[in-house]
């Protein structure tokens, strides 16, 4: 099995380059203190055995700004594939999508959940339409981080785009014991699901909690992203963490063949 993570996130160590410019002023704090550059997530990547990376803009650090994750993905095209991030209330973010495209990335990311300016911004804002269309016509999967409050947000989304493809980070990392919110997204097909080291460590019962998601959505719907070097550890201990979460019966689809469907 070839093994693909679909959520790790570098840092560059040229920051004259490469400027931090964090979404709400506030760089993230594994960020600045355990930055993985592209070289070292290669050198983690052989290390933990795994084939490929889809690098995750890393927006409280750099914000829109995908310069790094789209130089990384042109410099090593057959270990990365990019996912970026745009202003979707922003009137030229269909643009901004289709230059971001142009550079070689491969999906974007709508972050919503997670920094300080952001408490009021809605999934669901009619203004951010145009972008949602945009991804849509470019056949793109869009990224969607937020926690699980805003799930009705995200049915209201899957029910406007139903031919986009959606990606829900960590899966909205749900409550211990209470994936109910979750689990009524599966009738949706369009609607994909990121199983992260958030996933494998906030459930009491990890592979509880995956066996369900799992009798839900299915395999084939969910793949599995380390969120180095955001999470701590070795990306090689992260995967060991996942896969003893995940069933042998699942783990081609979660590890390796989802991912390749969407990436």
């Amino acid at each position: 099995m070839s093994v693909v993570d679909v959520h790790p996130h570098v840092i560059a160590g040229d920051t004259r380059r490469y400027p931090f410019a964090p979404l709400g002023g506030k760089q993230s704090d594994w960020s600045r203190e355990r930055p993985v550059d592209a070289g070292k997530m290669l050198a983690a990547m052989d290390e933990a055995g795994i084939e490929r990376s889809v690098l995750v803009q890393a927006s409280t650090c750099y914000g829109h700004d995908n310069s790094y994750v789209a130089d990384a993905v042109a410099a090593h095209p057959d270990r990365f594939a990019g996912v970026f991030s745009v202003d979707m209330l922003a009137a030229d973010a269909p643009q901004r999508i289709r230059h971001w495209l142009a550079r070689g990335l491969k999906g974007l990311r709508v972050f919503i959940a997670g920094h300080t300016a952001s408490h009021d911004v809605r999934l669901d804002d009619p203004r951010s339409f145009p972008a949602w269309r945009c991804a849509v016509d470019e056949g793109i999967p869009v990224c969607v981080q937020l926690r699980a409050p805003g799930l009705p947000q995200l049915e209201a989304l899957l029910r406007e785009f139903p031919s986009a493809r959606i990606v829900l980070d960590h899966m909205a990392r749900p409550a211990p014991g209470e994936p109910a919110s979750l689990l009524a997204l599966a009738r949706h097909p369009n609607l994909f699901l990121k199983f992260t080291t958030h996933n494998v460590r906030d459930a009491a019962d990890p592979q509880a909690f995956l066996r369900t998601v799992v009798a839900a959505f299915g395999a084939k719907r969910i793949a599995w992203g380390s969120n180095y070097p955001a999470s701590e550890g070795t990306l090689m201990s992260l995967l060991a963490e996942a896969k003893n979460v995940v069933s042998a019966g699942d783990q081609e689809w979660i590890f390796s063949r989802t991912a390749r469907t969407l990436y």
